[in-house]
């Protein structure tokens, strides 16, 4: 189970810095945001590694908070971008 943990963890962090070199060097507005709610992806299953290597739920409210961010801000930008053009 540890190699599990260490492999999952490690694809985690990569993809997260992937997300935040695009955040960073997104040509376009839209990139950002999308990279942004991918990152909030990550953290959320980061999270879910964390409550199953624990065996407990204590972040169980903010992973509900941090997936209801994540979809309403990308709800508000796409309905932002579509009434733009």
């Amino acid at each position: 189970m540890t190699a599990v943990i260490t492999i999952v963890s490690i694809m985690l962090a990569l993809s997260a810095a992937g997300a935040i070199f695009r955040i960073v060097r997104g040509p376009s507005i839209l990139d950002r945001v999308l990279a942004a709610d991918v990152l909030l992806a990550i953290v959320g299953g980061a999270l879910i590694v964390d409550m199953v290597v624990n065996r407990n739920l204590d972040y169980l409210a903010l992973l509900i908070a941090i997936s209801l961010i994540g979809f309403i801000g990308s709800v508000t930008v796409a309905r932002f971008v579509t009434d733009r053009r």
